[in-house]
């Protein structure tokens, strides 16, 4: 996978979520090298949240995107935003349910060996951490999913106000509007969470 820099068009890339969607199996290996640095950054907002010596890297953790992305068949993609927005959601997952097993491992659960020391403190915080964003994203998609969709736009991918309101179709007033009350939304929920001790 070709890690430099491309700029291209975002007509072009529009074309290849379309022929994608219309069963062009070509289509996301050409599609890949034009998001890279995008998808790259998002990878690096998310591994910012977890401790040092985490099994994947950036790079690690969106070839394992890619991975994920060439499975999907017949996706009805709608525009860039869903398609950044759902390679978002596929590094939350990756990274949640890395989460999720690692607590539970901790926890007593399968006794399996590990290539670091889950006994650190700053690993059980991360991947707390990391559950608790999860569960508090999946918990606003179910209260207003345009509203999630800005979150992971915003926040993981890193788009611009500008750049979320093109991609979802809507003004930025609405976008810095709905961020807002996303953020003040997410940190109720992520502290009432914290409070009772998910």
């Amino acid at each position: 996978m070709d890690t430099t820099e491309t700029t291209s068009p975002k007509s072009e890339i529009t074309a290849l979520l379309r022929a994608w969607k219309n069963g062009d199996s070509n289509a996301p290996d050409k599609l890949i090298p034009l998001v890279y640095r995008r998808l790259y950054n998002t990878a690096q907002h998310y591994m910012a949240l977890e401790a040092p010596g985490h099994i994947l890297g950036n790079t690690a953790l969106v070839n394992e995107t890619y991975l994920q992305l060439a499975k999907m068949r017949n996706v009805d993609w709608q525009d860039r935003g869903h398609f950044f927005a759902t390679c978002a959601q596929l590094m939350r997952n990756i990274l949640t349910n890395y989460a999720r097993s690692r607590l539970f491992q901790k926890r007593g659960g399968l006794g399996t060996t590990n290539t670091f020391d889950e006994n650190r403190e700053d690993h059980h915080n991360s991947n707390a951490q990391i559950i608790a964003i999860d569960d508090a994203l999946r918990d606003l998609a179910t209260h207003n999913e345009r509203m999630s969709r800005i979150v992971q736009l915003r926040l993981f991918v890193g788009l611009s106000v500008d750049e979320t309101a093109e991609a979802l179709g809507i003004s930025d007033r609405t976008v810095r509007r709905e961020w807002q009350s996303a953020k003040v939304w997410l940190l109720r929920e992520m502290d009432r969470g914290k409070r009772s001790g998910k």
